[in-house]
């Protein structure tokens, strides 16, 4: 940007010394001044706009010579600087491109105001792969570039932006959009291109909670209900709920998260005393059955089920492990 800048700076320092001096030698309007500096410096060729005596044109052949090859150089270096980034970001949506045809079970976040730019925050601190979906090229390049954010361009209700987002192949979607009516919207077209996708929308009232159900959301937050029911536990248990934003604290090794069970998974068919998990630093805090029946907490005996899903706690590495390793 500075050589830019430089360059801006010296063809406006080049227009306003010849502009100053033919108004000096020649008394012209500072129009006319002007009009003529530029077709100079240009080399345009139409002709004596401000007629001129002999300093008048004394100066003006002083001018061109010492001023011609500043303004080629100067014009010279901000094409460069246009072509090249042109070129850096073409080659920057190539490569955006590559990186999204490759992502799979990702997560897509639509919108990138205040909520959308935490949510972001979190899972880039926890090294999870999404995609941010919003139409200000602006915001988009102030947070997504230095970060090395994923991104697309466009509006979410809109069903080949979600496509471009590779919405087939993520694992989850959360809408949180400035608008009820455009996140209701975002839940309808999600869940019609993909039935399994897991949909969690933000919601400003009871009233669109219950609308963005029927439109198929998984889960519907809304802020100012968590936010009170949030403050209400401060009050009645202050240091519970310390420790739970424990788990929310960027730059601490701690996490809260759930494992689901399915038919490969090597726990299958183990009582809970049996398995790994706590010589590994996990901690089980609950089990929820297939049929939705909850044992929290679990008793060491608990057979595992396929369908099971376990609410686990503890060091973050520990716990992506067991994750990732469960179907193994």
């Amino acid at each position: 940007m500075r050589p830019l800048l430089t360059s801006v700076g010296m063809l406006l320092t080049l227009t306003l010394i010849g502009t100053v001096g033919l108004r000096l030698i020649e008394n012209a309007p500072w129009l006319d001044c002007l009009f003529m500096a530029v077709i100079s410096l240009t080399t345009v060729g139409y002709g004596e706009i401000v007629p001129l005596g002999s300093a008048g044109r004394w100066f003006t052949m002083a001018y061109l010579f010492a001023g011609l090859g500043v303004f080629t150089y100067a014009a010279t270096r901000i094409g460069q600087w246009i072509i090249s980034a042109e070129m850096r970001e073409f080659w920057e949506g190539r490569r955006m491109e590559k990186h999204l045809a490759q992502l799979h079970n990702h997560y897509i976040i639509c919108g990138l105001g205040r909520m959308g730019l935490t949510i972001a925050r979190y899972l880039h601190d926890r090294n999870q792969p999404f995609v941010v979906i919003d139409r200000d090229v602006e915001r988009l390049h102030a947070h997504c570039d230095s970060h090395g954010w994923m991104y697309v361009v466009g509006d979410a209700t809109n069903d080949d932006v979600l496509r471009h987002a590779g919405i087939e192949r993520a694992h989850a979607l959360t809408t949180v959009l400035s608008t009820d009516a455009d996140n209701i919207y975002v839940v309808l077209t999600a869940r019609m291109l993909k039935e399994s996708l897991s949909i969690i929308a933000r919601a400003s009232d009871d009233k669109a909670v219950q609308k963005m159900q029927h439109a198929g959301a998984t889960r519907v937050v809304s802020p100012f209900s968590t936010g009170a029911v949030k403050m209400a536990r401060f009050i009645l248990h202050p240091s519970i709920e310390d420790f739970l934003e424990v788990t929310d604290q960027s730059g601490l090794d701690l996490e809260l998260a759930d494992l689901q069970l399915h038919e490969h998974s090597r726990y299958i068919g183990k009582r809970l005393v049996e398995t790994d998990l706590r010589e590994k630093g996990v901690m089980v805090l609950g089990v929820r059955r297939a049929d939705g029946q909850r044992l929290i907490p679990p008793p060491r005996e608990t057979e595992l089920r396929a369908g099971d899903c376990l609410f686990v706690f503890g060091n973050t590495a520990a716990v992506n492990e067991i994750i990732n390793a469960a179907d193994v």
